[in-house]
């Protein structure tokens, strides 16, 4: 007779859970090192400690598991509720902070670059997340979309150069450093009058 799994308390974590987080972390880790293309579902179930099959079983394929890798959400400050100067430092702010606390971001610009599907779901997040921003900041809606693009092509310009090529100059940089850099010229995308 086979023995079953004890039930779960309310509020008490399933066993589940557990294998999907660990599955989640080993792909992050695999994905952010080796890229889409070199990352396996074996090294990243060997990794997690569990057999393929269960990657596949939670996620269906690579490109199941990539998709929930990237289901991130970049929880951007409102403009409305901050000092109309400040957008641009806060949002520099805001990225670093991303970029430092996960490696899903790194994960997500190194497959960006290398995979059709990678750019689609980062152009997605982007487009989804910052165009919003961008709309509520600038002085004409209409150009929204072009002010976001240009506010990502410096945030992830950063971010492939400090955490991705690991430029030496780049990574020197403090935090408040880049920030004092690269603040401005978010915010000029954001809120200059259109040149």
């Amino acid at each position: 007779m086979a023995v079953k799994e004890p039930l779960a308390s309310a509020g008490a974590p399933r066993r589940s859970d557990a294998t999907r987080t660990a599955i989640l972390a080993s792909a992050r880790e695999r994905f952010a090192a080796d890229g889409y293309e070199r990352a396996t579902i074996r090294a990243i179930a060997k990794d997690a400690r569990i057999d393929p099959s269960m990657v596949m079983r939670y996620y269906g394929s690579k490109d199941g598991l990539f998709a929930a890798v990237l289901d991130v959400d970049l929880r951007l400050p409102d403009p409305q509720g901050m000092d109309p100067h400040d957008v641009g430092r806060v949002l520099v702010g805001h990225f670093l902070d991303l970029w430092e606390r996960s490696e899903v971001f790194t994960a997500m610009l190194r497959v960006g670059v290398t995979n059709e599907a990678g750019a689609e779901r980062m152009q997605s997040v982007f487009r989804d997340q910052l165009a919003p921003v961008a709309l509520r900041a600038c002085p004409d809606p209409e150009q929204a979309p072009a002010r976001a693009a240009l506010c990502a092509s410096q945030l992830l310009g950063l971010a492939l150069t400090r955490y991705v090529l690991r430029f030496p100059p780049a990574v020197a940089l403090s935090r408040e450093e880049i920030v004092v850099w690269l603040g401005p010229t978010v915010q000029r995308y954001l809120t200059a009058p259109n040149p």
